[in-house]
């Protein structure tokens, strides 16, 4: 039966909520809005760049046409390019287990809220851009998670049914948009503690000593 893994990227494959948080709150202090960490991982963790900006500009007043998101998006990439630059963190294991996943010609796909770019430059820089035959990033879906348009979009593009899937998320919106899209779940708790992702099929800490065999697929859970 063909297989296939479809990772969400910040929290899963890059540990780079740090860079993110930072860089939006380098991005928004240039709107005059302060942002600090814990409402950062309270109330935006899961968030695309579009519906972080919307979401604050509204509560500001400040304007949530296009044009204005646009900005304030390319704003936050330069930010988080440099962070990125500065350090790079991957989620412990993660690329023994994409290299693995890929080893055995599983499909592998990335679903993100985050730009293209930003994922692209990751990629490449931990060497495993290849091993991805779709990516689908906040360009390319109208709604973010935890909508599940990313992820019935890079599912059907891999030709694989919701059973031959299994989702790898850190967020709760990530976990709901992979429930909505009929697909199991494994999460990881690098974003959330480990009682609150009860609801998917497995719950781990991290990737290390993981292997693809390891996820809840379909056909052999319980």
């Amino acid at each position: 039966m063909h297989r296939g893994i479809l990772f969400d990227f910040n929290g899963v494959i890059i540990d780079d909520e740090p860079q993110h948080c930072e860089a939006l709150v380098a991005a928004l202090a240039e709107y005059d809005i302060r942002l600090d960490r814990e409402t950062y991982y309270q109330d935006y963790l899961g968030f695309d760049d579009q519906e972080c900006f919307r979401f604050t500009f509204a509560q500001h007043g400040k304007p949530t046409d296009r044009r204005s998101l646009a900005e304030a998006i390319e704003r936050k990439a330069i930010h988080y390019a440099g962070a990125i630059r500065r350090s790079m963190t991957l989620v412990p294991g993660a690329l023994d287990f994409v290299r693995a996943a890929a080893g055995e010609g599983l499909a592998l796909a990335v679903v993100s809220g985050a730009l293209r770019r930003e994922v692209e430059l990751v990629l490449e820089t931990a060497g495993v851009r290849s091993h991805f035959s779709v990516l689908v990033a906040a360009e390319d879906v109208s709604a973010c998670k935890p909508d599940p348009q990313g992820y019935t979009q890079a599912r059907e593009a891999l030709g694989l049914s919701p059973a031959q899937c299994v989702v790898l998320e850190d967020s709760l919106p990530g976990l709901a948009a992979a429930r909505a899209a009929g697909l199991r779940c494994a999460a990881l708790t690098t974003s959330h503690p480990a009682d609150a992702l009860a609801a998917a099929d497995a719950v781990w800490p991290d990737l290390v000593g993981r292997t693809p065999a390891d996820l809840p697929w379909a056909d052999v859970a319980a």
